[in-house]
């Protein structure tokens, strides 16, 4: 199994954004996982992750430059163009409820606005905020769009609050954006042969 994820991944992109949860620290196990399987990874921080994690810390794990600034030249359109995935792990409530309503005030949304590229987001918040009904409602929107979800584990989040609103595992991340890898493979391969047909 590991050598043909190993395989397919070679020469795939993914575009990580990570957001200021507390549980951005898993976003450093995330990136070392998926370049070990052979991605290459840039990571968009927001600036509310930086005050969690260094964009020091994940260049050298990337091994790729971190991105945090929306005016250094078109860096969303290009981020947005090279990425296989988009993929924002951890993320808040804010970041959902912008992608959501179209808001684009830094660089991850408005990567996440010209990326046409699959969506993956992995939330992570407090049970109560994970709960709301305005987030529902945002997450609900995102999805009817297309934009997938790996949905959070119940358990007791830092501030101690019980509930659903964890980070997914890693392992569980990591298999989600293979899966859609697959999944857009498959459906290439497919419309390549509709195309032969017709031609």
């Amino acid at each position: 199994m590991g050598g043909v994820v190993e395989s397919m991944s070679v020469g795939k992109t993914i575009v990580l954004g990570v957001t200021g949860s507390i549980a951005a620290w898993k976003a450093c196990e995330i990136v070392m996982e998926l370049v070990r399987l052979g991605f290459n990874v840039y990571v968009i921080m927001t600036k509310a992750a930086t005050k969690l994690i260094t964009p020091l810390t994940m260049s050298t794990l990337s091994r790729n430059p971190v991105f945090t600034d929306m005016f250094k030249g078109l860096q969303h359109t290009n981020l947005a163009s090279l990425t296989d995935i988009l993929l924002i792990a951890p993320a808040t409530a804010n970041i959902i409820g912008k992608m959501a309503n179209g808001i684009a005030d830094d660089l991850l949304t408005t990567t996440a606005l010209a990326c046409r590229a699959p969506k993956l987001i992995a939330p992570a918040m407090n049970p109560n905020m994970y709960a709301n009904a305005v987030v529902k409602a945002n997450i609900l929107k995102l999805k009817e769009i297309g934009v997938q979800f790996i949905e959070p584990e119940y358990g007791r989040s830092v501030c101690g609050d019980l509930g659903v609103g964890l980070l997914a595992p890693t392992g569980k991340i990591l298999s989600k954006v293979i899966e859609v890898l697959e999944k857009t493979g498959e459906e290439r391969r497919n419309l390549s042969g509709v195309q032969k047909a017709i031609v």
